[in-house]
């Protein structure tokens, strides 16, 4: 199932493109090869992509143009990727499900 818009009244029909596959938190999806991860998340129905760091209230795509950091997830072992501005890659290795740290926060607790 897709919730990709294929036919935009304005834009026309998405033409054709390679796909890929990628997981996020362990499950397999399908995207279009380098569009923004987020694009191909939200195509495929995830709307939360991590935890708040201390609340712990989900956090999805805010602005969607790089400027908000709600997106952030782990690429390939890399921390704090913003998923909007970053494109999907065949075999992509995604994690957003849990809390980032917080070294301000972190570095506080330590040192009172």
């Amino acid at each position: 199932m897709t919730e990709r818009i294929l036919d935009h009244p304005v834009l026309g029909a998405l033409e054709p493109d390679q796909t890929v596959t990628f997981t996020f938190n362990g499950i397999k999806y399908e995207g279009r090869d380098g569009e923004p991860i987020a694009a191909a998340l939200l195509a495929a129905g995830v709307r939360t992509l991590r935890y708040h760091e201390e609340s712990g209230t989900p956090r999805g795509i805010y602005c969607n143009i790089g400027h908000c950091f709600e997106c952030r997830v782990d690429v390939d072992g890399h921390q704090g990727v913003r998923a909007c501005l970053t494109p999907v890659r065949e075999g992509m290795v995604i994690n957003g499900g849990g809390a980032l740290p917080a070294p301000v926060r972190d570095w506080r607790k330590n040192n009172a």
